[in-house]
């Protein structure tokens, strides 16, 4: 069965008479239906090109926006990798995929929060706007790593050229920081 679950995401991906958007819902369905698993589908993924692949890692943000406990620690790991991708498009679905879910994983942040970072860099606009976005997402998690992401994102905000990109991490900071709610930045003995 699982077999047959991956030879049929691969089927999809490969049929030119489907596009690109009927292909992510066709596999999102799949993945929130419980006819695909996550491994299945990171399965299906391995051996193919960089849009296909960029297609699966977007069926799983599809699924995550919709059921963020539908990634498991296999899927956001595998996102994590995926962030390290030549392809910009594989990059920035694999970041949405963090911004869901990175609440569900707070022990694999930081090697998340270190490809994030190299992402916004990077010299597409959609990379880089992902890459804020999962950030600004992971700071809203108010773990210990805030010590040091948030003084990070406060100068990425003040380098960044793009003004959407910059009210991303705007917005992001100031959830984070007007909430002292397990904030490790804020004393709570006041």
């Amino acid at each position: 069965m699982a077999k047959a679950n991956t030879e049929k995401v691969n089927q999809i991906l490969n049929d030119k008479t489907i596009k690109g958007k009927a292909k992510v819902s066709s596999i999102s369905q799949l993945l929130i239906d419980g006819k695909l698993s996550i491994q299945q589908l990171i399965d299906a993924a391995k051996n193919e090109n960089d849009t296909n692949k960029a297609t699966v890692i977007e069926s799983m943000e599809y699924a995550s926006k919709m059921k963020a406990d539908i990634i498991n620690e296999k899927g956001f790991e595998f996102v994590i990798e995926s962030l390290k991708s030549e392809a910009p498009r594989v990059k920035w679905e694999s970041a949405k995929v963090i911004a869901n879910t990175a609440h569900l994983f707070p022990n694999l942040l930081k090697k998340a929060i270190g490809n994030l970072l190299d992402n916004t860099e990077h010299s597409g606009t959609v990379v880089r706007w992902s890459a804020a976005g999962a950030l600004s997402k992971i700071i809203q998690c108010k773990t210990a790593l805030n010590k040091e992401l948030i003084p990070a994102i406060e100068a990425i905000e003040k380098r960044e050229e793009d003004n959407a990109i910059k009210k991303i991490y705007q917005k992001g900071l100031k959830k984070t920081l007007n909430s002292n709610f397990f904030n490790p930045l804020v004393p709570t003995h006041i």
